[in-house]
This record gives C-alpha cells, sequence and structure tokens, in this order.
C-alpha cells in the first residue's frame, strides 16, 4: 500500500483534524471526503490509485471521527460545520481548488461547498447521495448511527458489528471484505480489544438536527463542473427516480451505476475504478 503523510490541521472551536496526503504530482489535486461514520482510511486502496496518475490526494477525516478530535458539543456534527472545516483544510493546506471525492455525507458537503465557494471546487465525484435522500435510506442509517456496540472483544466481533448493519449493501461480500470493513470502524486497544473508532453522538445529532439543509440550489450549483454520479445498484439512499431529478438540473453529468452493491459503493469496485480513472482523465 502506498504510504501516505499524516498532517494535523487546526479548525474551528480548537479542534484538530486528521488528513492523510498522498504525494501523486502536479495535475489538480484530489481531496477524499468519507460517509456519516466512517473516516480517511476508506480511501487507502483508491487514493494511491489516483496519486499514481499524477496527482496529490487528501483523505481527510471529519470531527468526531477516526483519528480528528471529538466535539464536546454534538450539534456541530452537521454539514454546515464539515463545510467550514474543509475550507479551513484547505487553506491550511494551501490548496485553491481540488477534484472532490465524496461519499454520502462527504457528497453532501461537495455539495455544500461548491456553492459556498465555487472557486474551491475543479470537478466531483459524487458517491451514493443526491439532493434529495430516499426515506428507507435515511431510516436505516438513523438505525444503526451511534447505536452499534462501541467495545468489542476482538476483530472477529467487531467483522460481526459491522455485517449486521451493513450486509444488506453488500450482499456477496466474503469474511475478509468485513474484517477490512471492521478495521476501518474500530481501533484496536493495547490489550486486543477494539473500540468504534466514531463519537456515538454523531447518532444523536443526525436524530436532533437532521442530516442536511436543502440541497437542490447546492447540487444545481455544480451545473457546469464536471460531475461523476455513482450509484450503487441496490442502494436505498439514492433511488433512479432521484437520479432522474438529478438530470433534469445537472443534465450533463457522467454517470456510473455498480451492480449489486448499496450504499455506498466502497470505489474499489472494478465498474467504480473505471468510472473514476476515465473521469479524471478529462480533469488537467
Amino acid at each position: 500500500m502506498t504510504e501516505f503523510e499524516d498532517k494535523t490541521i487546526a479548525v474551528e472551536n480548537g479542534l484538530k483534524l486528521n488528513a492523510r496526503f498522498y504525494h501523486g504530482g502536479v495535475k489538480a489535486p484530489v481531496l477524499c471526503l468519507h460517509g456519516l461514520t466512517r473516516n480517511a482510511s476508506d480511501f487507502e486502496q483508491l487514493a494511491p490509485k489516483i496519486a499514481a496518475t499524477g496527482r496529490d490526494v487528501v483523505a481527510l477525516t471529519f470531527r468526531g471521527r477516526g483519528r480528528s478530535d471529538y466535539d464536546p458539543d454534538y450539534l456541530n456534527y452537521h454539514p454546515l460545520t464539515y463545510r467550514d472545516d474543509v475550507l479551513s483544510v484547505m487553506d491550511a493546506l494551501d490548496l485553491p481548488e481540488s477534484v472532490f471525492v465524496g461519499t454520502s455525507l462527504g457528497g453532501i458537503t461537495t455539495m455544500l461547498v461548491n456553492d459556498a465557494a465555487r472557486e474551491r471546487v475543479k470537478a466531483a465525484i459524487i458517491n451514493d447521495v443526491g439532493p434529495e435522500l430516499a426515506p428507507e435510506g435515511i431510516a436505516r442509517i438513523a438505525g444503526y448511527a451511534g447505536k452499534t456496540k462501541t467495545d468489542v472483544s476482538d476483530l472477529e466481533e467487531a467483522a460481526a458489528e459491522i455485517r449486521a448493519v451493513n450486509g444488506v449493501a453488500f450482499p456477496d461480500a466474503d469474511d475478509d471484505f468485513w474484517r477490512a470493513f471492521a478495521r476501518r470502524t474500530f481501533r484496536e486497544n493495547a490489550d486486543g480489544s477494539w473500540t468504534l473508532a466514531y463519537d456515538p453522538n454523531i447518532g444523536k445529532a443526525l436524530t436532533e438536527v437532521g442530516p442536511a439543509p436543502d440541497l437542490w440550489a447546492p447540487f444545481e450549483s455544480l451545473k457546469n463542473k464536471p460531475t461523476l454520479i455513482i450509484r450503487g445498484g441496490i442502494s436505498d439512499l439514492l433511488s433512479p427516480e432521484i437520479i432522474a431529478k438529478m438530470r433534469a438540473v445537472h443534465p450533463n453529468f457522467d454517470y456510473a451505476e455498480i451492480p449489486s452493491v448499496g450504499h455506498a459503493p466502497m470505489l474499489t469496485e472494478p465498474a467504480a475504478l473505471s468510472a473514476i480513472e476515465s473521469f479524471l482523465t478529462k480533469i488537467d
């Protein structure tokens, strides 16, 4: 696996965020943003592949996850806060603009960043989320966010926990897949036990504050920029009906559907990698 450099960036409220920096080259850099309960390790396979094409890649971990600080005020776990954090990180890393890769919450944040500061987003790859969220997907996510067992005895128990929550999205995945997924969702303790690598209060914030502000205007703000929408073929969050509505306001986006995968594709599936690689060839 390609080596990365860990960077720590201070943002509002005195919190420090972790970012993984992959050195790649001189083409427009790529900024990867993960989903609701995830972290930068979700891009540990994708980021080196993108870097190998001649681009620096930054995989950011939002507040409350992974190696980033947890926020003592859980009401700050909100897309508008993440938007501001992303802009602060871009300033700190001297990134005037980037190609954004956003999965789920990361895709929502991408739309909001572009709406607020269009000069910062050169192009967008949005993974399995749109400006409207299917209610069945929201209900499922609200049902597990912050409710997964916090501490488990070993990696196998962690993998079983993750599989119980996400099995519907990856019906064909094998045991190795679930162990890898668990390693990205839990952290190992000195005694060999594992602890969940996100703040359970994220679930509380989702329930009390809601997932996002209205996103149709932020999505429409992307219509004159290169955009790739990726959808899991069995996604319960981004439906074909929502895709059709998105086409009405942004008719020129590229599109890829990943068969037999739900919310959200890992972006290492052959169809996803092919779409991303093809899309990036069009971006300087």
